[in-house]
């Protein structure tokens, strides 16, 4: 079975490599944001994975904050809505030859862990993204969490959430690393089930409401795996 997992992983991981590349193809031929969408379909489609939806999508939304576990997370994420999305990554991902293209492209933010200046940054491309009526969207752990348990919440989200007084919706994405973890050299095609929790306006006098947010959707999290054995 072990063998069998790692020959799939393979299959899918030469699938997400060729969708990034087509994206990158495209992206100057398609309007934005379809070369990246038209990306993220092909993941979804050719992996064989399929998604569920609970709640919805608030249309006025301008930031999502979703757990991460997967590098599936992004497609899932790119196929579910149709807003165009600035994604929040560590710049080191920009540097990575190929991969790293296809994080420049589409102008996404680059933030650098432990810099004072990196965060003044953020705050300026994050105002260059909203004027162009993209859509923030960050993983607010800063990294993959595969154990259930999501990490705590790094600061970057709510300052750039208090200082535009964006509308936030959280993302709960659900047990994605059972279907791929990069780590373990896994795959396996499945439903993967993802969770619209209600937005709201981000208050900069509400000190906690980061920290609130991750307990709430931890536990979230938590209610859907002890009531839906599929995700065990």
């Amino acid at each position: 079975m072990k063998i069998f997992a790692h020959i799939s992983w393979l299959f899918a991981t030469i699938v997400i490599f060729l969708s990034l590349s087509m994206m990158i193809i495209f992206f100057h031929v398609l309007p934005k944001p379809y070369s990246r969408k038209f990306s993220a379909w092909i993941i979804r489609i050719y992996t064989f994975f399929s998604v569920e939806i609970k709640g919805k999508e608030h249309p006025e939304t301008q930031m999502f904050l979703l757990n991460h576990q997967s590098d599936l997370d992004i497609a899932i994420m790119e196929t579910i809505t149709k807003k165009d999305l600035a994604w929040v990554a560590k710049k080191e991902l920009f540097n990575i030859p190929f991969f790293g293209l296809a994080l420049k492209l589409p102008k996404d933010i680059a933030v650098e862990r432990e810099s004072k200046t990196s965060l003044i940054k953020l705050l300026r491309d994050a105002k260059v993204v909203i004027e162009n009526n993209r859509t923030i969207t960050m993983f607010p752990e800063g990294t993959r969490s595969t154990k259930g348990k999501m990490l705590p919440f790094k600061s970057g989200a709510k300052m750039v959430a208090d200082k535009f007084k964006l509308r936030v919706q959280p993302v709960v994405l659900m047990q994605t690393s059972k279907y791929y973890n990069v780590k373990n050299f896994f795959y396996r095609p499945g439903r993967i089930k993802v969770i619209f929790l209600d937005s709201f306006i981000a208050d900069k006098n509400d000190k906690d409401w980061l920290n609130n947010l991750r307990e709430k959707m931890q536990k979230e999290y938590d209610h859907e795996l002890a009531n839906n054995p599929r995700h065990r």
